[in-house]
């Protein structure tokens, strides 16, 4: 089964007590991690720093599950919950693939911490979780939340920790049976 995997850095496998970018090991990456429990082939188009794009790329058509996770960077730059929505719903929408082929993921809400300075950030990430609920009940498409999966994050309140992509993957691996 063909898989991409599309989302930040935390899709990415960023490693925050790296300086210049560094990743996790490949055994502690949750897009590794799925790929060894499922054997399918994986493809993690991960990348630091991404927000929600205006227009999907092309992904092959032989692609049997493309999962999406974004919006932390675009809540961080400064938009609102619902600008964040309203550019995941653009963005969704312009995918060429079968919906039947789509995962949204919201991400798991931020924590306190070197990021994230204001109570407001978390509160906007909660909602924004709602939000993509409600996205992929319209547009028929398949739905994670990860804030219920109690992932841990690092220090900066946004980045997985080895133990949080470990527990992220279990609770996709769930959600995917």
């Amino acid at each position: 089964m063909n898989t991409i995997c599309f989302g930040d850095s935390n899709t990415y496998g960023y490693d925050p007590r790296s300086y210049w970018g560094g990743r996790y090991d490949p055994d502690s990456r949750w897009v590794n991690i799925l790929a060894a429990e499922t054997g399918w082939t994986v493809y993690n188009m991960g990348q630091n720093g991404r927000e929600i794009p205006s227009t999907a790329p092309n992904f092959p058509a032989d692609t049997d599950l493309l999962i999406v996770m974004l919006g932390t960077n675009d809540l961080l730059q400064g938009r609102s919950p619902e600008q964040a929505a309203e550019r995941l719903e653009r963005f969704l929408s312009s995918l060429s693939l079968n919906r039947s082929k789509l995962l949204l993921i919201a991400p798991p809400p931020m924590t306190p911490g070197t990021w994230v300075p204001s109570p407001q950030l978390i509160d906007d990430s909660h909602t924004f979780a709602q939000l993509c609920q409600a996205l992929a009940e319209h547009l028929g498409i398949r739905f994670a939340d990860a804030g219920k999966w109690d992932i841990l994050l690092a220090y900066d309140g946004v980045h997985f920790t080895e133990q949080g992509h470990r527990t992220f993957a279990a609770g996709l691996l769930e959600k995917l049976r």
